[in-house]
């Protein structure tokens, strides 16, 4: 069974930093393009990062551009979002996805997903 598990997610000040984490299984990690994504409350699922299968592209959107870093080690078969800087506008659940086609920035075109970790920022 495929699974993708985040964690590392928790209530932090702004400005401070947390490094999520998603650990795959049942599927072959170094075959699919990896992507974080963040929901708010009453809001659709955001593309927040996603990185390409051979771990040469990255691509942040612009509002975290500078302060998240995603990245991949694919003898752990886990992808990682590094922020820092946080602010309170950040928070979101903030879900896993994996691609077997391309580090693409819409939900939709992602075959697996994770059931999201909790990200809080207080002001």
């Amino acid at each position: 069974q495929v699974q993708l598990v985040e964690s590392g997610g928790g209530l932090v000040q702004a400005g401070g930093s947390l490094r999520l984490s998603c650990l795959a299984s049942g599927l072959t990690f170094s075959s699919y393009a990896m992507g974080w994504f963040r929901q708010a409350p009453g809001k659709e699922r955001e593309f927040v990062a996603a990185i390409s299968r051979s771990d040469i592209s990255t691509y942040h959107t612009d509002s975290v551009k500078g302060r998240f870093t995603i990245s991949r080690d694919n003898a752990k078969k886990t992808v990682y979002l590094q922020m820092n800087s946080l602010e309170p506008e950040d928070t979101a659940v903030y879900y896993c996805g994996a691609n077997y086609y391309i580090a693409s920035s819409s939900a939709r075109e992602y075959d697996y997903w994770g059931q999201g970790t909790q990200v809080t920022v207080s002001s």
